[in-house]
């Protein structure tokens, strides 16, 4: 199982997580790479189910091991909000400056700024599907930081054991304690014990 593919396009994500698997051994190609059209609607209602539709439909169309990773930011003053919804926040047309402007915006006034990046990486292979769970707790914001460079809610996701917003730190910092990562961490024990 050193060969994966990944339901992703997105450069940032696919990165990332090439970052993280590639030093191990493990090769990751995505559904464009190999010429495979993709892109399942996400109707699930949790980051799980959104997940599993990603990655049983590639293993489906392409007969790899497939990872699929869904993810969003869950502010406790939101109800947990945008949560499952946080690519579409705001609906058609808002790039992430847009839906991460539209999110302060909402917070106006808020005493209560706890919030939580949520990842879900799930695997489904020809022995099973499994699902991994990461999670990093920070604060919203008051203001979007335009220095520095991430991508998404980083700009107004601050983390207070690093005193900065995730976007001012390097992608290796950052790297190091995301939602991603955890998740990643249980994917990697899990596969050192079945490659």
């Amino acid at each position: 199982m050193k060969s994966l593919i990944i339901a992703s396009n997105n450069s940032h994500k696919v990165r990332e997580i090439r970052a993280i698997l590639s030093p191990l051994g493990f090769t990751l190609s995505t559904p464009k790479e190999l010429g495979i059209e993709f892109g399942p609607e996400e109707t699930g209602k949790t980051f799980a189910e959104n997940s599993l539709l990603k990655s049983r439909e590639l293993f489906y169309l392409s007969k790899l091991p497939a990872l699929a990773d869904d993810s969003g930011i869950c502010v406790d003053a939101l109800g947990g909000a945008p949560g499952v919804y946080s690519a579409r926040f705001g609906g058609e047309g808002l790039d992430d400056e847009g839906r991460a402007r539209l999110l302060l915006e909402k917070m106006k006034g808020e005493s209560d700024r706890n919030a939580k990046y949520v990842c879900v990486m799930s695997l489904v292979t020809p022995d099973g599907e499994y699902t991994f769970e990461g999670e990093c707790k920070g604060l919203i914001s008051d203001h979007y930081e335009t220095s520095g460079n991430g991508f998404g809610y980083d700009p107004i996701f601050y983390y207070p054991p690093f005193s900065a917003h995730f976007s001012q730190v390097t992608d290796e910092k950052k790297n190091s304690v995301s939602h991603r990562k955890f998740a990643l961490d249980q994917l990697v024990e899990f596969l050192k014990k079945h490659s």
